[in-house]
């Protein structure tokens, strides 16, 4: 289809760093997107995500076809003039809310489910507001309660209204708790929304596939099989990765060998620490996840080793009383602007306060912490010393 190149430009046993073209500009690959649910990185605006060196954001097609619009944003001159952000963008495709919003409501869980590992996403039961049938997804809106129905052609046209460089097609995003007949019926319908994607799609967007097939490896195979021979501009690999972390690598290693070569391969909705050096390890390019600003808002502070390690999910605890004097920075290792200007007690104070700058300055740190370990693990990969860093950071 020709909307993206992608050049593979070092290797480091299935590690690879790239450089992948697109409309709005290169990005450098492996790295980590940050969410922009709603047109924006929580708590951050675009100057602070320029200078972050942030290379790609993803925006949510589910919020923003119902608020404000596609239309608006269309007749704005598109998300990247709406939201004031002239570098590449990824819009998905509405499908993981027919879980969030679904089976994920129902089974009370999150996408990450690792019940014995303490990495699991509860939420608490409810009442499911979507529902799916072999045509589309059927949504309440969250914002005034109407019935809305997403189609592959809808959100096709709606995601080309929008403008992104990248394009995700419509899928069912499967929960952790789904049966394999569920799961395999579910797949089948994933993939005829998936061609019926690549043959509505018009514009000179990119487009991406999704595999699917939660932890079962015949299904796992069976979609990136069939995927690859679709020629899609891309490869998202998203749906329930299994109950624990080894059935998340399983995945990868089943479906990562189907996928093309000249691809990128983005992990949808992964980018913890440990996650993503045994995800790069089996050639995975893109990650996007929410956590970096989502646990900022809860009062945590991403910290590099040794303060951080694996046991305590690189993750320093603000609200606690003995911040409340402490004068050294967040991290001392770090060298972000918020780590060079100001203390623990005065970031514990903004918290305790409930002070807005205090979320900004905590997701300012915690971005750039991850954005900083993408830029170190390919100048690894590139000097050929990936698992070195790999053992520095494992602890």
């Amino acid at each position: 289809m020709g909307k993206l190149k992608f050049e593979v430009k070092a290797r480091d046993g299935k590690t690879r760093t790239g450089l992948l073209k697109l409309k709005h500009g290169t990005v450098n690959t492996p790295d980590l997107m940050p969410v922009a649910t709603k047109a924006t990185v929580k708590a951050l605006n675009t100057d602070d995500l320029n200078k972050l060196g942030a290379q790609i954001l993803i925006c949510n097609t589910y919020h923003l076809m119902l608020q404000p619009n596609a239309d608006i944003i269309e007749e704005i001159g598109g998300l990247h003039k709406f939201m004031n952000w002239n570098k590449p963008l990824v819009t998905d495709s509405g499908g993981f809310q027919a879980f969030s919003l679904g089976l994920g409501k129902e089974h009370a869980v999150g996408k990450i489910y690792f019940p014995d590992e303490g990495h699991s996403e509860s939420k608490p039961k409810g009442k499911s507001i979507a529902s799916v049938n072999e045509k589309g997804i059927r949504f309440r809106s969250i914002y005034d309660n109407s019935s809305q129905f997403l189609t592959p052609e809808k959100s096709i046209r709606v995601q080309e209204k929008l403008g992104a460089d990248v394009m995700l097609v419509l899928d069912e995003c499967t929960s952790p708790l789904s049966s394999k007949e569920y799961t395999a019926n579910s797949l089948k319908r994933t993939h005829r929304w998936a061609k019926q994607c690549l043959e509505l799609h018009e514009t000179d967007q990119a487009l991406a596939g999704i595999v699917q097939g939660g932890h079962w490896q015949d299904l796992r195979e069976k979609s990136a099989k069939y995927l690859s021979s679709l020629d899609f501009d891309s490869y998202a690999i998203g749906g329930s990765l299994g109950k624990s972390k080894r059935d998340m690598h399983n995945v990868l290693d089943w479906v990562v060998p189907h996928l093309p070569e000249d691809k990128p391969r983005h992990l949808l909705g992964i980018g913890v620490v440990e996650d993503i050096f045994e995800s790069v390890e089996r050639g995975i390019d893109l990650f996007d996840c929410v956590s970096p600003t989502r646990v900022a808002r809860s009062g945590y502070a991403y910290v590099r080793p040794p303060i951080g390690t694996k046991k305590n999910k690189y993750r320093f605890r603000f609200k606690s009383i003995k911040n409340r004097a402490d004068d050294q920075p967040i991290d001392p290792n770090c060298k972000c602007k918020v780590c060079k200007n100001y203390s623990r007690a005065y970031i514990h104070h903004l918290l305790k306060t409930e002070e807005l700058v205090g979320y900004n300055l905590l997701s300012f740190h915690n971005v750039h912490f991850m954005l900083e370990l993408m830029r170190e693990i390919r100048g690894a990969i590139e000097t050929g010393t990936f698992q070195k860093l790999k053992k520095e950071w494992m602890l």
